[in-house]
């Protein structure tokens, strides 16, 4: 039997496999596919705070009165999101009415009970309106001055159509609303984005520090490892939160710095690991054969020896993916990592982690849950991992 087969046999790692694809595949699409598409899924709609899971409403877009970009490229839109949103949504009570150019809409506040009726001219709710010109009317027809310059001629009919057909959107809040208003669904899926780049650049960095040291130090041995060693139990002595912080006040706080601080305190597991391996295989035939024919140091570690390191080094890495996501979400939990409206997973536990005992848990439950499901996958991979390529020395 084959690893792959053995790998495929194990549920749990499988699962667990599949469950990080979706994760994947959300995170590198983003915007293109959350609910709400402006950026960090920040649309705040006080009127809709504190809203459960599957919950209905229906809003009304009302066009700004600004310049803005409308036609935004697919793949700018995937990775930035609506950064200067065109619209701005109103929530209705189900109940609109027109009366000559004027749109009446019952708008209420689901959290006190208020209902407000309220009243727009049937073109400031289409088009973004030169406020320094009044809206012409001749009979049915609107003669509408735009703030590019240009006038638009219409009629209420048509406006009416319009409202109708494109500025009425129901909405469903799958996961419920935050303390703002704000949709969880999108903010845990663009969460999702965080924690994966988070892990991913934390890996890449641990590998490209720990690999190389941890096979000089086991190939060489002698003084360079006795040097490796002590590095590694120098880190090694530092605690992780400790360290993290010494990088960010070294480095300056941001994202790129988090990812390379988090990065740095995992390469020590992986020398650890890379030099116990290549201890055991620098006495074996086909090195020691490698060596006879005179090819280069630098060549038998890399060509010959590392390969056979990469079973390990692919279990310590899962395992180093989980904790990073972990230290990033305690990170943000306490201030250090992403602030909002950055939609960390740690930082919206943070935001809300008092509303855990009230009527709306569901603030926290829900990043705490995925944030719980997505670490738990990465280990069953790494132990997936582990079984299939038999490495039980890790």
């Amino acid at each position: 039997m084959t690893w792959k087969q053995r790998f495929l046999s194990n549920g749990g790692a499988v699962l667990s496999s599949l469950y990080i694809m979706v994760l994947c595949i959300i995170a590198l699409l983003g915007y293109l596919i959350t609910p709400d598409k402006t950026t960090y899924g920040n649309r705040q709609i006080l009127e809709l705070a504190n809203l459960m899971p599957g919950t209905r409403v229906l809003l009304l877009k009302i066009r700004k009165n600004q310049l803005v970009e409308t036609d935004i490229p697919w793949w700018k839109l995937m990775l930035f999101g609506i950064e200067r949103p065109a619209y701005i949504y109103k929530p209705i009570q189900d109940v609109y009415y027109f009366r000559e150019d004027t749109l009446y809409v019952i708008s209420g506040n689901r959290n006190t009970g208020e209902v407000t009726i309220l009243k727009y001219h049937i073109a400031d709710v289409v088009f973004p309106l030169d406020e320094t010109k009044p809206v012409k009317r001749k009979g049915d027809t609107l003669i509408v001055p735009l703030i590019d310059g240009r006038e638009i001629i219409t009629t209420i009919h048509e406006l009416a159509e319009i409202i109708e057909n494109e500025h009425l959107e129901e909405f469903v809040y799958w996961l419920g609303s935050d303390l703002y208003g704000r949709d969880i669904l999108t903010r845990v899926m663009l969460g999702a984005r965080i924690s994966l780049a988070v892990g991913f650049i934390a890996v890449l960095v641990s590998l490209i520090v720990g690999f190389p040291l941890g096979l000089v130090s086991g190939y060489y041995g002698g003084k360079v490892d006795d040097m490796v060693m002590w590095l590694i139990n120098v880190t090694w002595s530092i605690p992780t939160l400790l360290l993290i912080f010494a990088l960010i006040l070294v480095f300056g706080r941001g994202p790129i710095q988090i990812f390379v601080a988090v990065g740095l305190t995992l390469w020590v597991e992986v020398a650890r690991v890379v030099r116990g391996q290549v201890i055991q295989i620098r006495e074996l035939p086909f090195v020691e054969s490698a060596r006879a024919l005179g090819i280069p140091a630098f060549r038998i570690m890399w060509v010959h020896i590392a390969r056979n390191v990469v079973g390990p080094v692919l279990v310590i890495s899962a395992a180093n993916f989980a904790l990073a996501i972990i230290i990033e979400a305690g990170l943000s939990y306490i201030g250090i990592g992403f602030h909002p409206p950055v939609p960390s997973w740690g930082a919206m536990i943070s935001e809300f982690y008092g509303y855990i005992m009230t009527d709306t848990p569901h603030m926290v439950l829900i990043p705490g849950v995925v944030l719980m499901i997505t670490v738990l996958a990465f280990y069953q991979i790494g132990n997936g991992l582990r079984d299939a390529l038999e490495v039980y020395n890790v």
